[in-house]
């Protein structure tokens, strides 16, 4: 960890009467938290990121703080609490009241109108869904961005956005840089289906599976009310699967989880229709959960173009759901066999749009606070993220560098598969690939590993040393 000296100010939350009561006010500087909880004994100490939290000195004098907050991609429930939080934290905490929402996602910089946030302005959005200061997809025009936030005297940019949105981050972050600039880049991760990696958990995950279960309870109240009866629900899971799994689990209902990180075929021995034709002439009824990416492969082409995308440069994916049950129905009236009766339920936009619920509001408001703890120390160019329960900052590299995914080699895939007692679909081969493929994660780093093991967690705004003021 590099030891820098800064151009700081003292903390205005020593005398905040809200901290008066803490033991400890402030983060030491040199404290971090190690990414792997576990370690083998001969394995090296691991990668470590800088706490999360308030500094005795802070970077920025308050009144010379002019802030700015945008979010972009898709909807996601606590997006308009981490806004509330963010502009309630710097009000409050620190005295800051120059604060700007950008208008519709990264286009907002340079081909909007922005809105003056204030807490009174944000006092009861978190009991809405959505997020107040709109959305989209792409518009990472570093140029114009970069002018937009020079040209406005803005010197703290709090990004909220998933893996897109914190790419994008990085390419402003560095534009930033090269300008000189003295402008803090903090990224607030958000990623509905949970697949940014190294953070614990992203905000709206626990109430996208709360809210997956009111679905599933439908889909098996109706499958259960009628003589071979399926409910196929498809949930949230573009690459990974983690909403399917938790939901599942979580419901005790659900018969089979297909997600896009574990293969499934439909026809022959071991196959999705035997396995269904079995449960049925076992239980009468049976419930699927389908995460959004799984099964693409089974698709007709046709359906879609290949390599269409959206703005965010994301594959286009057809209606697995729907396609799926299509599958089921034209197999079991060929086979004459068995008659059924499947209900299709897509709660998808239902659940993006809601507001969140209890434990993602503490989630978001601690995620909130350490950005803003962050950005008035005068880190930048990094993410705020909760690693093994502790707050931290995280480069932007570190976020981006892969995407986070079920392990299909793993425990928690295996409780999910005894809880249902479904197939693995997996023959030996793809179980001995899918092994290899984790073994690098449990050895030693590669060089380049090692070298970004040894950056500091974040950086500074100033390089050099200069005279403390």
């Amino acid at each position: 960890m590099v030891v820098v000296c800064w151009q700081t100010y003292p903390n205005p939350l020593q005398d905040n009467p809200a901290y008066s009561v803490v033991k400890q006010y402030f983060v030491d500087m040199d404290d971090t938290v190690p990414q792997k909880v576990v370690v083998h004994k001969d394995s090296p100490r691991g990668v470590h990121f800088r706490r999360a939290g308030p500094r005795q000195k802070v970077y920025f004098e308050s009144d010379e703080v002019h802030a700015c907050i945008v979010t972009c991609g898709g909807l996601c429930p606590g997006l308009n609490t981490v806004i509330r939080e963010i502009v309630c934290g710097l009000y409050h905490m620190y005295g800051v009241s120059r604060i700007l929402g950008i208008d519709g996602g990264y286009r907002g910089f340079y081909a909007k109108n922005t809105v003056t946030l204030t807490p009174k302005v944000v006092n009861d959005i978190h009991k809405r869904g959505g997020t107040i200061l709109g959305t989209s997809r792409g518009g990472h025009d570093k140029s114009k961005i970069v002018d937009s936030i020079q040209d406005r005297g803005i010197n703290q940019v709090y990004i909220i956005g998933g893996d897109g949105t914190q790419k994008g981050a990085a390419v402003i972050y560095e534009e930033i840089r090269r300008r000189g600039l003295k402008v803090s880049v903090v990224g607030i991760p958000k990623t509905i289906d949970n697949d940014i990696p190294v953070i614990d958990k992203s905000f709206g995950f626990d109430t996208a599976v709360e809210e997956a279960q009111r679905a599933i309870n439908a889909a098996h109240v109706e499958a259960e009310s009628i003589e071979n009866g399926i409910g196929l629900v498809k949930l949230m899971g573009r690459y990974s699967g983690f909403i399917a799994m938790y939901a599942t689990l979580a419901s005790r209902d659900v018969d089979c989880c297909l997600i896009p990180e574990s293969p499934f075929y439909l026809e022959g021995k071991g196959g999705l229709y035997e396995f269904i034709e079995k449960r049925l002439k076992e239980n009468g009824h049976m419930v699927i959960v389908i995460a959004e990416g799984a099964g693409q492969d089974l698709l007709s082409e046709n359906l879609q173009p290949l390599d269409q995308k959206d703005a965010s440069g994301n594959k286009l994916l057809q209606d697995v759901g729907l396609c799926i049950s299509q599958k089921i129905k034209d197999h079991f009236a060929r086979q004459n066999k068995m008659s059924i009766n499947l209900k299709y339920i897509d709660p998808t936009y239902m659940i993006r749009a809601i507001p969140s619920n209890a434990s993602d509001n503490v989630n978001c408001t601690l995620l909130a606070q350490s950005a803003v703890h962050g950005a008035m120390a005068g880190f930048t160019g990094h993410t705020v993220g909760l690693v093994n329960g502790r707050h931290t900052y995280i480069p932007f590299h570190r976020i981006n560098e892969k995407q986070n995914k079920v392990v299909i080699t793993d425990r928690m895939w295996a409780r999910l598969l005894s809880s249902t007692n479904q197939p693995s679909f997996l023959d030996p081969k793809d179980i001995e690939q899918a092994k290899k493929a984790i073994e690098p994660a449990n050895g030693l780093l590669d060089d380049e590993q090692a070298k970004k093991a040894k950056e500091p967690a974040n950086g500074l705004l100033d390089d050099e040393c200069p005279e403390d003021k």
